[in-house]
């Protein structure tokens, strides 16, 4: 028998609206800067693509990985349409190492699609979204790290994560190799929220409570990147820092 349901008008949430901005720099060490990003002036499509640190044409990857995604139409399936893209970059990496002499390349990847007052995010490597809400920061995506393996195996306390001397070796990465694989989750959002879009130059330099710091206070996106940029290079910045921050805004 089915139920029948009453609705009241005028008790819908507002559609959050998205405002954001990004930023990116080589750090204190890097000769070059390998990241990518992919800020939407709409505020429907967001990305930060790191280039493999080490690897040949890593800053070429990331660049193939942004060119895949930015084209992307906002009326498909969210998370089929960003994985879709993102194999084809994948296959795209793929080609151009091989022409190229068959040298590595590759970079991890998180891309966000905001519709409808919800963040469908895709992710490959340990490029990070975090979620700050009343306070509170969440982080939404799983690093694919060997230490990650380790620490969710309890081989490797997760405080003693960032001192094991394969802590950047990742997982997955687009670039890595035929059988490439995303994870994906969606996340409700509503207006009031903050979401982060980083690269592990960032939160490899800042603990999770400086970020919450930053991203607390009633500051612009754009202020908030800078803001990031400058404690990571502060804290010494060994790798390339790329960060984008969106404000879920009243509709």
């Amino acid at each position: 028998m089915t139920v029948p349901t009453t609705q009241v008008p005028g008790t819908a949430l507002p559609m959050p609206r998205p405002e954001g901005a990004g930023m990116t720099h080589r750090g204190r060490v890097r000769e070059r800067n390998e990241d990518s990003i992919l800020t939407d002036p709409g505020g429907t499509l967001w990305a930060v693509a790191d280039g493999m640190g080490g690897y040949d044409l890593g800053d070429v990857a990331s660049d193939m990985v942004i060119d895949a995604l930015a084209t992307l139409s906002d009326d498909g399936d969210p998370v089929a349409d960003l994985t879709d893209r993102l194999i084809r970059a994948n296959a795209a990496v793929l080609a151009r190492a091989r022409e190229a002499g068959g040298g590595p390349m590759g970079a991890t990847v998180v891309a966000c699609m905001i519709r409808r007052a919800v963040a469908h995010l895709v992710w490959a490597g340990d490029s990070r979204a975090y979620l700050m809400r009343s306070g509170h920061l969440r982080l939404l995506t799983r690093d694919h790290t060997v230490v990650q393996d380790l620490v969710e195996a309890g081989a490797l306390n997760p405080d003693e994560a960032g001192r094991h001397p394969e802590s950047h070796v990742v997982t997955r990465a687009v670039g890595m190799g035929a059988d490439f694989e995303v994870d994906s989750v969606s996340v409700p959002i509503v207006p009031g929220d903050r979401l982060l879009l980083c690269s592990d130059g960032l939160h490899g330099c800042l603990s999770e409570s400086r970020i919450a710091t930053a991203l607390a206070g009633p500051v612009a996106p754009g202020e908030v990147c800078k803001g990031l940029v400058a404690d990571a290079l502060e804290a010494g910045a060994p790798d390339n820092v790329s960060v984008i921050v969106v404000d879920l805004k009243e509709g």
